[in-house]
């Protein structure tokens, strides 16, 4: 092909969207701007999506919710689209598992999934407070990215993607549920993993 002057055509790298802001649906304020950090769990649930590689060029979406004071991921949800279910049915089973009173906020980007109609029936059921990052700043979410930038580094992630959906569920169930919540230290919770921190905020508490 030298000899020729032929080049190969390279495709440009497809990234999947996570975020699309331009539903026009009416956003929320960033409830979290110089808010001091929460005291207690229960208080500030943070959300995002990412998208992970799967064989044949597909892909993987995973909506995580996060309990801002613990770091725990409190729910996660994974599928093959980013209908609204990815963020609403993860946040509606956190909520019936877990003691939370009117008036928690619950953070997110801007993404329409955050802003339907079943969520916002969800989001009134049970008395949350909506907060939503500023347009183009990933800074306002940056406990929810920093989660993915471990997640990613820490799987160590196969070349060309994993096998299936199926494969994928399995693998993140060992991570967040057997690791990262239950073993995993952190240097901000005292290096604690983050159901034992929380667990001695309930024995500190009573």
């Amino acid at each position: 092909m030298r000899k020729e002057g032929l080049r190969a055509i390279q495709p440009p790298k497809f990234i999947p969207r996570t975020t699309d802001s331009s539903h026009g649906k009416r956003v929320s304020p960033n409830l979290l701007l110089d808010q001091p950090k929460p005291t207690a769990p229960n208080c500030v649930w943070v959300s995002d999506i990412t998208y992970m590689p799967l064989k044949g060029g597909k892909w993987a979406y995973l909506c995580v919710w996060m309990d801002l004071f613990s770091r725990q991921v409190v729910s996660w949800q994974l599928a093959d689209n980013m209908q609204e279910s990815l963020v609403r049915e993860p946040l509606e089973r956190a909520l019936l598992r877990r003691r939370v009173k009117p008036g928690m906020i619950i953070h997110s980007d801007r993404g329409g999934q955050y802003l339907s109609h079943r969520m916002k029936k969800l989001i009134k059921t049970f008395k949350l407070k909506q907060s939503m990052s500023r347009a183009d700043d990933p800074y306002d979410n940056a406990w929810a990215e920093s989660f993915w930038s471990r997640l990613k580094a820490e799987l160590n992630m196969p070349k060309g993607g994993y096998e299936s959906l199926e494969q994928l569920k399995t693998v993140l169930f060992e991570y967040i549920d057997g690791y990262y919540n239950t073993r995993r230290l952190h240097s901000a919770l005292n290096y604690l993993n983050p159901v034992s921190f929380e667990a001695r905020y309930y024995r500190q508490t009573g």
